[in-house]
């Protein structure tokens, strides 16, 4: 069997068994056909290539200057690809098993203050070309920071989910798995002004001989729906709007402005890690940066010795309080 189809059938695989969502095969398919195409430059395929091969592909990328998370991703794809190669009986061994990857750089998620998360939805309020577009802009914000979809989730929303003015929405994230996120009052006024904007449209191109949308933010692109590249370039417009670095901004910081201004009022880790669909919490760890200065103002406030040293040092106690 070519490499080719070593790879074709690899991604058949991840798509049927793992569940893996549509991003994640074409980032598999990139990096694996980056790394069967850097074998083939040297003589050499999947087939046959050994540990030491996909290391010195790791140093080829390293002299690329491709940064770390990038290296340690495309690693991530070659050990998925020998698995199923050895788990299908392409291979005898697993040659990719014993390569420590280089990590990934630990680096705290940007965020916004309370503040900028509101001049950026006022922004979307003022923003577009007619009140359609500028009602579609403020639910489109409204809904993803009251939320913590993911942009992909958020442009795919399909209407009937949307009906009936819903206290939750059921969101179908990573792998298809399903959950269900609460929505706050002004995030569902905006989506009920933006439904009724919607189904007026709607009705005027039914006339004309155009099918229903089944998304909430219909398109008349290829997709169907407002895709994530339209999206990320709204959000840099009412970042401009509001006064606020477009570079600061992105349709995933609002993702991580909700996470940490959850934590930052009291949610725990599992709630948020439910509401953000990761599968695992060390993934949500990350927003406890927000709870640094909390933790250290609860103990030089409330801890007895803290106490005591500030009335000696002339301070005043919190007791009573």
């Amino acid at each position: 069997m070519s490499t080719r189809h070593w790879l074709a059938n690899f991604l058949d695989a991840q798509a049927a068994e793992a569940g893996a969502a549509r991003n994640t095969l074409q980032a598999y398919a990139r990096d694996l056909t980056d790394f069967t195409e850097w074998l083939a430059r040297g003589g050499k395929d999947a087939a046959r290539a050994a540990q030491a091969d996909i290391e010195d592909y790791l140093v080829h990328c390293d002299a690329q200057g491709l940064a770390r998370s990038t290296r340690a991703r495309r690693l991530s794809a070659i050990r998925q690809f020998y698995r199923f190669a050895f788990d299908e009986g392409l291979r005898e061994d697993n040659p990719a098993i014993q390569i420590r990857g280089p990590g990934r750089d630990k680096r705290l998620p940007k965020t916004l203050e309370l503040g900028d998360v509101d001049r950026l939805l006022e922004a979307a309020r003022q923003t577009g070309r007619n009140k359609a577009d500028r009602v579609r802009n403020s639910c489109l914000m409204e809904l993803l920071y009251a939320t913590g979809m993911r942009v992909s989730e958020l442009v795919s929303l399909p209407v009937a989910s949307c009906r009936g003015d819903p206290q939750m929405l059921l969101v179908r994230g990573k792998g298809g798995k399903e959950r269900l996120v609460p929505m706050s009052p002004p995030a569902r006024a905006a989506l009920d002004a933006w439904l009724t904007v919607r189904d007026a449209a709607e009705e005027a191109a039914k006339t004309k001989g155009k099918p229903a949308s089944a998304f909430l933010f219909p398109s008349s692109g290829k997709a169907g729906h407002i895709t994530r590249n339209r999206f990320f370039l709204l959000v840099k417009d009412f970042a401009v709007a509001a006064g606020i670095s477009p570079e600061r901004v992105s349709p995933h910081t609002l993702r991580h402005a909700f996470a940490t201004h959850l934590l930052a009022g009291g949610a725990d880790l599992r709630t948020i890690q439910t509401l953000l669909g990761h599968a695992d919490v060390g993934t949500t760890e990350i927003y406890t940066h927000v709870l640094q200065d909390r933790l250290r103002d609860l103990v030089f406030d409330a801890h007895p010795l803290a106490q005591e040293a500030r009335k000696a040092a002339g301070g005043t106690s919190t007791d009573g309080d």
